[in-house]
């Protein structure tokens, strides 16, 4: 039977769509599914086409437990059905998979109208809710293996699963469903009423898509996990936290995950990412620097030096890493955490690239001096030290995502010359002969704006009007303009460009902002127009397709003007192919 409350919007109000659906998904067990219809951006580098769901799970059995609660916007919405469902002084434990505000954020509302309740999770979990309900409860710490019975057959196994996405995850195995719960890993953004996994043609990109964003830059973790999944008995649900739960191809998806992980731990170049995620906003940090190291189709092993740490394998680790990016943690870190940062000191090497980001401040030790032994031994520098001493705003981790690019075309810049010398002279010089006009793109969203020259832009359909254009795949802007952005389309002027191009094309350090001495306006979209452009367009993106190093971007254009109606547009002319 299939439940669905709605939040009572109009269809005409500007309040964004939300409602619930609960699902018997398996004996004794319901789905309360959030389903966040119009909601189209996850964190700043993760524009979302299908709005989201956030997944949680009521298990009965003589005992009863919840897997993870909901975002804090379906509060009412949350607890009205949760109650219709059961009373919640009747639940005994609440199963932590992690404790991203989005599944957690009605922890705390729970435990005030059911204080018995035991919360179950990771260590680091527990310390991470301590911070977050600010109030006694009951809790139970699991490792790998261990297992809680619930009665009448339902006996749940923890499976650890760190960094996937965020350091304290669990999953949890019913072994009389045969049900895993895995909160992220394997979900998608993807809200629609289907259950499940019924049409993968219809998921599938979102699906990889998913995996890319979040996923990717922790393969080997991805890896461990499955690895651990395998010593469970058959699997035949994967009820995970965003999106359809996997029932009809769970085979075929965990099988795409180990071979796109298999993948990205072979890649050729590889950035190690070291930190300690107890401490301040350094776990977000530094996925934020991971996603931006991606973005160069570089390599990512991320490790959280307060788990445990082995200290040979650091070693072979950092030995094969082409970069080094080290989270400060403060003097009081265990001496554990101390080993293995010395360890990463201690067995870097010459041409190796690093950069150091701090969160919170107060007695750690200093950056510098740390930086300057990195230097000393060799090591050139990737990005310019982050020390962050306020809680982190969408500029900051625009700022990280930047960083990450930056060090990861360091460590590819001998790789990117000798692609551009491969192409053979002919084919070069006539895909040069391709011309096109000069343009700037400029996108604001929240409180992050960027923008880009670029010169692949063509017109591409009359009904309606719209237009394509290139992006490559490390630019900055690029996680601005995803489906649904919208963004200004400055049209460059003949022999009154050069100043503008100049500015544009100049390497911007991250975080820098790019319209400082530029003269603009805004549009009705938010996005800065040029004043000193020909004339612009304001746009919205529509679709994009994967072209290797490049997202085609198609887009609409909504609204424009000409400043001076006889000038013409500015064109630039190359003389190879292979490099802009």
């Amino acid at each position: 039977m299939v439940l669905l409350t709605d939040a009572g919007q109009e269809k005409q109000a500007p309040v964004k769509r939300l409602t619930i659906q609960t699902v018997e998904i398996a004996q004794d067990t319901t789905a309360i599914r959030s389903l966040d219809w119009d909601r189209d951006r996850f964190d700043i580098e993760f524009g979302l086409q299908n709005g989201t769901t956030y997944n949680s799970f009521l298990i009965r059995g003589e005992q009863i437990a919840l897997v993870d609660t909901s975002h804090e916007k379906f509060r009412q919405l949350y607890f009205d059905t949760l109650t219709s469902l059961i009373n919640p002084q009747d639940i005994n434990y609440l199963i932590i998979s992690h404790t991203e505000p989005d599944h957690s954020g009605l922890v705390k509302d729970l435990l005030q109208k059911a204080p018995d309740i035991t919360v179950v999770g990771s260590k680091v979990a527990i310390q991470f809710l301590e911070d977050l309900v600010h109030q006694p409860f009951k809790r139970r710490i699991v490792k790998n293996g261990d297992r809680l019975s619930l009665g009448n057959g339902h006996e749940l196994e923890f499976v650890i699963a760190p960094n996937l996405h965020w350091p304290d995850t669990i999953f949890s195995f019913d072994h009389h469903t045969e049900t895993l719960y895995t909160c992220d890993a394997f979900g998608m953004h993807y809200c629609s009423e289907s259950t499940f996994d019924d049409d993968l043609a219809t998921i599938e990109e979102d699906f990889k898509y998913y995996y890319d964003c979040l996923m990717g830059p922790n393969s080997r973790s991805v890896l461990s996990a499955i690895k651990r999944m395998a010593e469970l008995k058959h699997i035949k649900m994967i009820a995970t936290g965003h999106g359809p739960l996997l029932y009809h191809n769970v085979e075929e998806l965990t099988g795409r995950y180990r071979t796109w992980s298999q993948s990205q731990t072979k890649a050729e170049s590889v950035v190690g990412i070291f930190y300690v995620s107890e401490y301040g906003y350094s776990d977000r940090l530094a996925q934020s620097i991971a996603n931006g190291v991606v973005k160069t189709g570089v390599g990512v092993e991320m490790v959280d030096m307060g788990g445990a740490v082995d200290l040979q394998e650091l070693r072979e680790l950092v030995g094969r890493c082409k970069g080094l990016v080290i989270g400060m943690s403060p003097v009081s870190s265990s001496l554990s955490v101390q080993a293995a940062l010395g360890t990463v000191l201690g067995s870097a090497s010459e041409k190796q690239a690093i950069g150091i980001f701090e969160t919170g401040g107060g007695d750690d030790e200093p950056t510098y001096p740390l930086l300057n032994k990195f230097r000393a031994a060799g090591l050139m520098i990737g990005f310019p030290v982050i020390e962050i001493r306020e809680t982190p705003t969408e500029n900051t981790y625009k700022k990280c995502e930047e960083a990450g690019t930056d060090l990861g075309q360091l460590v590819t810049k001998e790789k990117s010359i000798k692609t551009m010398k491969s192409l053979g002279a002919d084919l070069d010089k006539a895909l040069g002969r391709i011309s096109g006009g000069l343009y700037i793109i400029t996108a604001k969203k929240g409180g992050v704006s960027s923008a880009m020259l670029a010169s692949w832009v063509s017109q591409a359909s009359f009904k309606p009007l719209g237009f394509s254009i290139a992006v490559a795949k490390d630019r900055a802007i690029e996680s601005l303009m995803q489906v649904g952005d919208r963004f200004v389309l400055n049209v460059l002027e003949e022999g009154n460009y050069q100043t503008l191009m100049k500015h544009f094309l100049k390497r911007f350090a991250p975080g820098a902002d790019r319209f400082e001495g530029v003269k603009t306006q805004l549009a009705e979209n938010g996005a800065p127009i040029l004043s000193d452009a020909l004339a612009y367009m304001e746009c919205e993106v529509v679709s994009r397709m994967d072209c290797g190093d490049h997202w085609a971007v198609y887009s609409t254009v909504y609204a424009g003007r000409v400043s001076k109606p006889n000038s013409l547009t500015a064109v630039h002319h190359r003389k190879v192919g292979n490099h802009y």
